[in-house]
């Protein structure tokens, strides 16, 4: 659609232009001693508006010619020869305008039309129309260029979203061998037990469906589901595995993306609590300082640890889900004390 005709301000604004446009030709007639102020105006301002009106085609003749498909010659022939037509139009609706007015009779209607006058109109419409061409043209770009951005935009939203699509798909399946490793070694000891992990994995892993779908979640839900597989884990360390949580309140609402510190208490437990003969405490520590987030997770480690080191699968994970997310405006920190 005709972006000067898509709204009423614009249609307002367009004419009040055009209204400009005829005030002024009104006093090139008055300065030149063509005519008077007042025969000026009747003669001048109607015949604008009317042009005004039909120059709103001039979109669909700068449309007509994609940017792609422009050479000089082609622009110029197509933008040159349409603005001549409607100079001629708009001279021919100044004579037959002028003729009606001068039907009035009264010394202030009418002007008198010569060969000077008409050679002036035409040069004129033709420059009025060939520069609304020039103007819808370079909103016609304005356009193209806004569109370009929306579907860059929305590609990199769609491949944000794929991203953390693959790398939930990553977390969940890491987190379900790991617990069906836990039961199965538990089965040989305590089938009571590995009968309780086995509800609750099944009651965690139905808490997340909800919650993996979304984007961000609030820290009070992803606590609730990290309290979930703690359960799980203490079922299988009993007294060995302490946990301590302190929570800031002004933070339970702050929104994270879901899934986040479950495997780092996880890694917690594989690298440091599971080594320790007599396991330790995970303290679990949040807080606002605005605008920032800051949650912590610290635990205890052997001196002497084991042979079998991790991948960092886990904190490279929670690193790209931050970066594709957050940017430069996340931080991710790990150290040994």
């Amino acid at each position: 659609m005709n972006p000067i005709l898509s709204n009423l301000r614009n249609i307002t604004l367009t004419y009040a232009i055009w209204l400009t446009i005829g005030c002024l030709l009104a006093a090139l007639l008055v300065l030149t001693n063509i005519s008077l102020w007042a025969n000026a105006l009747l003669f001048a301002v109607p015949a604008t508006l009317v042009f005004g009106s039909l120059s709103a085609s001039a979109y669909y003749v700068a449309r007509s010619l994609p940017m792609k498909k422009r050479s000089f010659f082609v622009v110029a022939g197509v933008f040159g020869g349409t603005a001549l037509i409607y100079g001629i139009i708009w001279g021919i609706l100044c004579f037959f305008w002028n003729k009606i007015t001068l039907l009035f009779d009264e010394s202030w209607a009418g002007i008198e039309m010569n060969q000077h006058l008409a050679s002036l109109l035409l040069i004129c419409g033709t420059l009025l129309y060939l520069l609304s061409i020039l103007v819808y043209d370079v909103l016609l770009a304005l356009d193209n260029i806004r569109q370009a951005e929306r579907r860059e935009a929305a590609s990199e939203m769609l491949a944000r979203d794929a991203e953390l699509q693959v790398l939930r798909t990553q977390i969940n399946p890491h987190f379900l061998f790991n617990s069906l490793n836990s039961i199965s070694a538990l089965t040989t000891i305590d089938a009571a037990g590995a009968r309780d992990m086995t509800i609750e994995l099944a009651q965690f892993f139905r808490q997340t469906l909800a919650l993996s779908e979304q984007q961000k979640i609030a820290l009070s839900d992803e606590i609730a589901l990290c309290n979930h597989f703690l359960t799980i884990e203490k079922i299988r360390f009993g007294k060995k595995l302490q946990v301590q949580m302190r929570i800031d309140p002004d933070s339970e609402n702050c929104l994270l993306p879901p899934m986040l510190l479950q495997p780092l208490l996880e890694n917690a437990i594989k690298h440091g609590i599971r080594d320790l003969v007599d396991g330790g405490t995970i303290e679990l520590r949040s807080k606002v300082r605005a605008p920032w987030l800051f949650v912590a997770i610290d635990n205890p480690v052997d001196t002497q640890p084991s042979s079998a080191q991790g991948t960092g699968t886990g904190l490279k994970n929670l690193q790209a889900r931050l970066r594709s997310l957050y940017g430069d405006k996340s931080r991710v920190e790990w150290r040994i004390a």
